[in-house]
């Protein structure tokens, strides 16, 4: 995903809104809140926690695999703001074919913009994350949290889940409190309706700026396991010669 050292056919932006515009409204739209989020989704969608990132699906993408929602969260690290991220997301990402050939992703929007007043970068690229898919990225920071959310559709199918998208986009609501890095409340999978808490994860998982501990060198381990062995030999033998006496 884009903040990991991390997200239609050739229709223009404008096209595929306007075609949600003339979609039907659907009702009953559901509320969907974690402890950084929130924002309205259709019944038809469903979201669950799996690890620190919580994944939304439709059910009727489920088999079709046609379209995703991500949303992910972490303590701000140093390379956290705006114009880092939008800089980022100007700048085509590569994504290895079947063959295992970089291909760089086709980048359609990059801005900033208010969303229920609160700032956000937003962009969409096609062939980012998965090839063929078009994935729009939503990414901001509030009391220092970091929050990215990307929602994803294969390009032939891209306008069938854009009124969705959409309502979600528009809905979006930033609920981070100040405290919540100090909380950090359960990450308990509930239903979508329900108001939840959500793991943050460390700072290393977006901006790869503070590198996670790297393991023990091989060299050191069997140093360590050469002297463990040299110690349990002394000690057999302390005790062979303790039976002959």
């Amino acid at each position: 995903m884009f903040f990991r050292a991390t997200g239609l056919t050739a229709l223009t932006i404008g096209a595929a809104l306007s075609f949600s515009l003339l979609l039907p409204p659907v009702a009953n739209a559901t509320l969907f809140q974690n402890s950084y989020v929130s924002f309205e989704l259709p019944p038809s969608w469903d979201c669950k926690l799996d690890g620190t990132e919580w994944i939304c699906v439709s059910q009727y993408a489920k088999q079709a695999k046609e379209a995703i929602i991500v949303l992910t969260a972490k303590e701000m690290g140093p390379n956290d703001n705006l114009l880092n991220y939008e800089t980022k997301l100007k700048a085509p990402r590569l994504l290895a074919d079947k063959g295992g050939k970089m291909v760089p992703s086709k980048v359609l929007q990059v801005k900033q913009r208010l969303i229920n007043n609160h700032p956000w970068v937003d962009s969409l690229h096609l062939g980012s994350e998965i090839a063929s898919y078009y994935t729009r990225y939503l990414a901001t920071v509030k009391d220092k949290i970091a929050i990215l959310i990307t929602f994803s559709a294969h390009q032939e199918h891209y306008t069938k889940y854009s009124a969705d998208f959409l309502k979600a986009v528009e809905s979006l609501r930033v609920v981070a409190a100040k405290d919540i890095l100090e909380a950090k409340p359960s990450a308990i999978p509930q239903k979508s309706n329900e108001t939840i808490g959500a793991a943050i994860t460390e700072p290393s998982a977006f901006d790869g700026g503070d590198a996670p501990p790297e393991p023990a060198a091989s060299g050191d381990l069997k140093t360590k396991l050469m002297a463990l062995a040299l110690l349990l030999a002394a000690v057999g033998f302390y005790i062979w010669r303790k039976k002959k006496k």
